[in-house]
């Protein structure tokens, strides 16, 4: 079976403490219950979720939808971006199957990264790891204003803005991501192609703002 890997880097950091983190929190929630009832996901999506504070840690392993368990997610420390980015690139080297002359691999990883400020340290090394790896869509989102759209416009030309990040915003963008996910399922299962552009993408929330 040939799988379709979901990575989630999520901004753990302190300016996510309080109702940010809770939304953070029931939005992993919305994502998996959404996904499970959709077969498409059910047959092919797998996640990962992978948080980022003063340190990134891989907090799930690629996992089915069906035995999906929900992690414990708190907020404290600073943003390490840059190491989530080297994280995910050595996780991604672990976890998905690459195609061989005799076998297809897995469908490239859909990666979407959600921070609420600047990265605390040195990005450019883990932005360097993460080119290295083939990736399918990667959608960054800036969560409020103090997140830096250039900053995330280095990682990927998918990036999304939240004017606030309070729960019903939070709660719109993973709603998009779960339809997002949806999509690439279907397209995988139906097409035997992979979204590799905004354009396929489901068109987002009022919300959830696409930074040109």
């Amino acid at each position: 079976m040939r799988r379709l890997p979901v990575y989630i880097l999520l901004d753990t950091s302190g300016s996510m403490y309080g109702e940010p983190i809770e939304a953070v929190k029931n939005g992993v929630q919305v994502l998996v219950s959404t996904l499970r009832t959709d077969p498409y996901a059910l047959e092919t999506a797998f996640l990962s979720i992978i948080t980022f504070d003063s340190s990134a840690k891989q907090i799930t392993p690629l996992t089915e939808l069906s035995s999906f368990q929900q992690p414990n997610i708190t907020a404290n420390g600073c943003t390490a971006l840059g190491e989530a980015l080297a994280l995910l690139a050595n996780r991604v080297d672990a976890e998905v199957t690459k195609s061989t002359m005799e076998k297809k691999g897995d469908w490239k990883p859909l990666v979407f990264i959600m921070t609420d400020g600047e990265p605390t340290d040195d990005l450019n090394a883990g932005l360097a790891e993460f080119k290295k790896r083939k990736f399918g869509m990667v959608v960054a989102c800036a969560a409020g204003q103090g997140a830096n759209t250039e900053t995330l416009k280095k990682i990927t030309e998918c990036v999304v803005q939240l004017d606030t990040a309070d729960s019903a915003t939070i709660k719109s963008f993973f709603k998009w991501v779960s339809a997002s996910v949806s999509a690439g399922s279907m397209k995988v299962e139906d097409a035997g192609t992979e979204m590799t552009s905004m354009s396929e993408l489901p068109p987002p929330p009022p919300e959830v703002n696409i930074v040109v």
